[in-house]
């Protein structure tokens, strides 16, 4: 979205501009040598670090991924005044570039090194775990001696080897990306190794390693060790070596040496006493010892809390106590499940690679690979995993309550397609629970950090007053949500080359006709004005009469609502361009929803495809979704729509006349019960 809203504005300012897109698919569009040479100036605009290295010596803007969203024109104004980069350490891959003045707020280096470790990890796990679901699925069977087995030497063994691999290296890349986006390239050895160490409990004698959470902690470890080492004054002649072999060798040697001794003790030490202490529950209750196992089996996903455990529950099979094992396996599926099923339930919170990452992980849920929730919990921490524990706990509580029993040390549907489970509907029923639970409570969760949007504002009478307040501060130029993060689309990026060939001169507004506009539609020249209005009413300053009201819109969703509204503008004249009209006020909705709730949505453009300020008015019966906080649907819309030279006060006035009537429950009866356009427009006259 970044990158079209960056060339739409480039075309309409006249302004020759590249953008190079990084996303789930890798670098595409990539600038040359020769378009960074000839820039003006370049754009970032990205939640994860991009190499900089390669514009030392030219005017660099880094800013958010919404603020390329929001603000595309304002952002090639100000890259001509931006800084230029130097190239200095700092700042991730490249060395940082500080944002220009107003640039927009950019994201926290810890927040866009975690992103960049989870962009890198998620093609291991969906490679790794689809090819071991595929393996178990295709070439597994139940065995008397216990576990799902695959032929030794079988083509589908060869598969799940190369799948154990992508698992295998999850987590040092995880690790090793933190720590590149914080350190540059001499973390990433360091990083990759801490990870790997930390993934492998036998270096500290634990029985499991610390999984995705200590490759985090690791990541960020070796990325800050690594910057500290920078700062030493060392010797000219061993400054060229310092990158690639004192820093590496240092930062390995001293975190490897840290985790093994002082950090994994720990570990090994938690993982020791979890084990006794599920040992001396086997005689409590099966509903609190199932709750307590689906917490630690969703907790760390494959981390030393999850295998002790699974392993608690492996062990007692060889004892006859199957229950222990059916507890595990109704859990180990919830979370990819959940997260996958979150990313359906609600997909405008996901970026388009976490809907991606959900559809894998919905696979891998089936077979038992709860490591396909990492990602999700790897970017969201504070929502995904209370969420994952929560539906690990129901399904495993449920399983204690049914005593379903697993006789092999796996879990998730396979093991009950296969046959090792008892109790098969009851395991179902506890998957299906658990999985709605977290998918749920992730929505939710992720919904109320949405939400903190309305915390920037003073709270008023009504969710609709305070979204029209967003509404106007946005439209404003102010943006209330300054200081609080946009979520997630953690993981694409755009860099924008400007280059305006006439130098300072190409950076502005291209004058001329919209009329001209090659594909805009034209309507008739006439103004219509209160002067020449058929209807002696003035309402809102005669900037809407009975040509711009219709009591029963056609359109069943909002763009069409919009076009539909755009047309009926069109009548008085005003509009010049309907197709521009229609682009600016989606463009508009791209930035925020303007459903204020109570059934009211306010759609409006900014636009020189009007010549006056025009307001229509129009009804939907059934009601349109919107997006507005309090989940009405829109039946009273309204579309405000200004000439860009009439965009400040004017624009807000309206706005502001308008949102003081709408305050009025019994005004809103009145305006939603009225019989045609005339006795609309009467009830409209009201406002003043």
């Amino acid at each position: 979205m970044a990158a079209e809203k960056l060339a739409q504005a480039a075309e309409a300012l006249g302004v020759e501009m590249k953008v190079e897109t990084q996303g789930s698919i890798g670098a595409e569009n990539v600038l040359s040598d020769n378009d960074v040479r000839d820039a003006d100036g370049i754009i970032i605009a990205a939640d994860k670090d991009v190499d900089r290295s390669r514009f030392v010596g030219k005017k660099v803007l880094v800013v958010g991924v919404a603020e390329g969203i929001r603000h595309p024109e304002r952002l090639i104004e100000q890259v001509h005044s931006a800084p230029v980069h130097s190239g200095g350490d700092g700042g991730g891959a490249g060395g940082a570039a500080a944002p220009g003045a107003g640039g927009g707020k950019e994201r926290s280096v810890t927040y866009k090194a975690l992103m960049n470790g989870v962009s890198y990890m998620i093609p291991f796990v969906v490679v790794g775990g689809l090819l071991i679901a595929i393996s178990l699925a295709l070439g597994g069977h139940t065995d008397a001696k216990g576990g799902l087995v695959i032929p030794d030497g079988s083509f589908w063994m060869h598969v799940n080897q190369i799948g154990v691999i992508g698992f295998t290296l999850m987590v040092p890349i995880l690790s090793g990306y933190i720590a590149y986006a914080i350190g540059d390239r001499p973390a990433l050895v360091p990083g990759m190794i801490g990870g790997w160490i930390a993934n492998t409990g036998s270096l500290y004698d634990s029985k499991a390693g610390a999984g995705f959470i200590g490759a985090i902690v690791t990541g960020f470890l070796a990325g800050y060790l690594v910057l500290w080492i920078k700062k030493a004054k060392v010797p000219k002649f061993v400054q060229p070596i310092m990158p690639i072999i004192v820093i590496p060798i240092v930062a390995t040697t001293a975190l490897g040496l840290f985790f093994i001794y002082v950090i994994g003790k720990p570990i090994s030490w938690v993982f020791t006493h979890l084990t006794d202490w599920l040992g001396g529950m086997t005689g409590t209750s099966a509903i609190l010892l199932g709750a307590i196992l689906g917490l630690m089996i969703a907790f760390d996903m494959g981390g030393p809390v999850n295998k002790t455990a699974f392993l608690f529950g492996a062990g007692l099979i060889a004892t006859g106590n199957q229950s222990v094992m059916g507890m595990c396996a109704a859990a180990i599926p919830v979370m990819p499940l959940g997260q996958g099923l979150a990313t359906l339930l609600r997909r405008k919170y996901y970026s388009e690679q976490e809907r991606e990452t959900g559809m894998a992980a919905l696979f891998m849920g089936m077979f038992g690979i709860s490591e396909g929730a990492i990602p999700f919990a790897a970017a969201r921490p504070a929502q995904v995993i209370p969420a994952n524990m929560l539906g690990g706990a129901v399904a495993g509580a449920i399983a204690g309550l049914a005593s379903v029993k697993d006789a092999v040390p796996h879990g998730g549907p396979i093991v009950a397609v296969l046959g090792a489970v008892g109790g098969v509907p009851m395991f179902f029923l506890a998957v299906a629970v658990g999985t709605v639970v977290t998918a749920v409570t992730t929505n939710g969760l992720i919904g109320v950090k949405e939400r903190r949007r309305n915390a920037a504002l003073p709270q008023n009478v009504s969710g609709m007053e305070t979204a029209l307040a967003v509404d106007a501060a946005l439209d404003a130029g102010w943006d209330p949500l300054e200081a609080v993060p946009v979520g997630a689309a953690a993981t694409g990026s755009a860099g924008a080359v400007a280059d305006g060939a006439g130098g300072e001169s190409a950076v502005g507004r291209v004058d001329g006709s919209p009329d001209e506009r090659p594909g805009g539609s034209r309507s008739s020249s006439r103004s219509h004005t209160p002067e020449n209005s058929d209807d002696s009413r003035e309402v809102l300053s005669g900037y809407l009469t009975q040509d711009t009201v219709k009591v029963a819109l056609a359109a069943g969703e909002k763009e069409a609502a919009i076009r539909e509204m755009a047309e009926l503008l069109a009548r008085t004249g005003n509009v010049r361009d309907v197709d521009e009209l229609v682009r600016v006020a989606l463009a508009r909705e791209a930035q925020g929803t303007t459903g204020l709730g109570e059934e009211i949505a306010i759609p409006h453009a900014k636009t020189d495809a009007v010549a006056a300020p025009t307001v229509g008015f129009a009804r939907s019966s059934e009601g349109i979704e919107w997006g507005a906080l309090d989940g009405t649907k829109a039946k009273l819309i309204f579309m405000i729509s200004v000439p860009e030279a009439a965009a400040g006060d004017e624009h807000l006035r309206i706005l502001s006349l308008l949102s003081r009537k709408l305050m009025d429950t019994e005004f809103r009866a009145r305006l939603a019960d009225a019989p045609d356009e005339a006795t609309v427009l009467a009830v409209l006259g009201e406002i003043r």
